[in-house]
């Protein structure tokens, strides 16, 4: 059987403020990304579980940063998802991206994004 050759993919997206719907959304955007054969990596989802790092942690939670933005060195694109506006983590996020001159791609998923998460 053919190898399946997915695009990888940084995923940029809300996470402060309200986190349990950001959380929700990023799932969503997720999803929309794996439908799309893509692999996405998005470490705010990742990296904010109990137990490994805490956002409120000024460290901590530039040290998942700086993880996070580490594959953008090896992605195909960083994909942004704008439904719920761009967040300062975000921007820093596209900011790295265009520093490294990887392609930016913003995306909504629309209204019914919350009903598919």
């Amino acid at each position: 059987m053919g190898e399946l050759l997915m695009r990888l993919v940084v995923l940029e997206s809300p996470f402060a403020g309200d986190i349990e719907r950001n959380l929700r959304y990023a799932r969503a955007c997720v999803r929309h990304c794996l439908l799309r054969n893509e692999s996405p990596i998005a470490s705010h989802l990742l990296y904010t579980q109990d137990g490994v790092l805490r956002d409120e942690v000024f460290g901590e939670r530039e040290l998942g940063l700086a993880a996070g933005w580490a594959w953008a060195e090896v992605a195909h694109a960083v994909v942004v998802y704008t439904d719920l506006g761009v967040s300062n983590g975000m921007q820093r996020g596209i900011d790295r991206a265009a520093d490294l001159g990887v392609p930016i791609e913003y995306r909504m998923l629309g209204g019914k994004w919350e009903s598919a998460a």
